[in-house]
């Protein structure tokens, strides 16, 4: 077998996946396990895509691991739930393709309608990306709106999964970016240094370090066990780069719903040198309510977990309402010191 140089390293990773969910089963040993047999259905309703980098970290015949359990299909999916939709937060009526602006300083940009890993709780599992294209045109159509809104100050790269892009694509999207005048900030909302370390090249750190724009990586990371030795190399690169890096996590049911897991992950993520941020609240898509936590729940959860670590280790609970300005931040109804 030939030796893939380093920069392209990545991109073979990323096609070294599994797309069967009973070849996942069989390699974890778990083929033998009922309820996760009668589930691979559901790859129907949403593709199924799991990088090999990502399945390393799972535990062989574990079929409740964290890791396994955000990935593999659900017989549940199939539920149609009252309250659940496929739009939730009414992002399928953009006017410009590729460009949502919800927020008056901040506008997103999809520059990549897939990703290195299909979780299955994903908010945008029925989002139409074959009218949002990242090609030229849309681009090029974004950029002028953004241009021509100078109450813009920040721009949100994402997806899919904007670092599916290659090294040379975001290039060609900074310098545009960094040509505006009024635009100051550039966050990143990528999975894919995660589930593919690797994607942090050389190329891509000095590019970000070299930018006049303020740049801020947001990495989605749910649990610990998803951070081994190799993300951390990575992690180093980006901090030597002189990046802001933050997390969002989503409340799980079965992954993460506790306070010791959620406070092992915030250390965790600290020792590695990234920020809890946010905490989301579920989206409420259609074929992902069994991974629902009720508000209840997520409030107690907040309120144990301040006490198990300091109070810059928690991060913010969160749920995105539809027309709101922001986020909204979900009261605990506690005095904190």
């Amino acid at each position: 077998m030939r030796n893939i140089p380093v920069k392209e390293d990545w991109l073979h990773q990323l096609a070294n996946v599994i797309t069967d969910p009973m070849q996942l089963l069989q390699f974890l040993k778990l083929d033998g396990h009922s309820r996760l047999r009668e589930s691979v259905e559901a790859r129907r309703l949403f593709p199924f895509r799991v990088p090999r980098t990502f399945v390393s970290r799972m535990i062989p015949g574990d079929p409740e691991d964290p890791l396994l359990c955000q990935v593999i299909t659900a017989r549940e999916e199939f539920n149609l739930i009252p309250g659940y939709k496929t739009d939730p937060l009414d992002e399928q009526n953009n006017l410009v393709p590729g460009l949502l602006h919800k927020y008056k300083n901040r506008a997103l940009m999809l520059i990549k309608s897939s990703c290195a890993v299909n979780c299955r709780y994903c908010f945008r599992r029925y989002f139409p990306y074959q009218k949002n294209q990242g090609n030229k045109i849309n681009l090029l159509r974004a950029v002028d709106y953004i241009r021509h809104h100078p109450e813009l100050n920040e721009i949100i790269l994402s997806g899919g999964d904007p670092l599916m892009a290659k090294d040379h694509e975001l290039d060609k999207i900074l310098n545009l970016l960094e040509e505006i005048p009024h635009i100051n900030i550039l966050r990143i909302h990528s999975r894919l240094p995660v589930v593919i370390p690797s994607r942090i090249t050389t190329y891509l750190c000095n590019r970000l370090a070299n930018s006049r724009l303020k740049i801020v990586l947001v990495m989605h990371i749910n649990h610990a066990r998803e951070i081994d030795t190799t993300l951390c190399e990575s992690i180093t690169r980006l901090r030597n780069a002189r990046l802001t890096l933050l997390n969002q996590s989503v409340l799980l049911r079965g992954i993460n719903d506790n306070a010791d897991t959620l406070a092992k992950l915030s250390e965790t993520l600290f020792a590695a040198g990234i920020l809890p941020y946010y905490l989301h609240m579920l989206d409420k898509v259609q074929g992902t309510a069994h991974f629902m936590v009720e508000d209840k729940k997520a409030k107690e959860i907040i309120k144990q977990l301040l006490g198990k670590v300091s109070g810059y280790l928690v991060p913010r609970l969160v749920r995105e309402i539809n027309g709101e300005q922001s986020k909204t931040l979900i009261d605990l109804q506690l005095k904190q010191h």
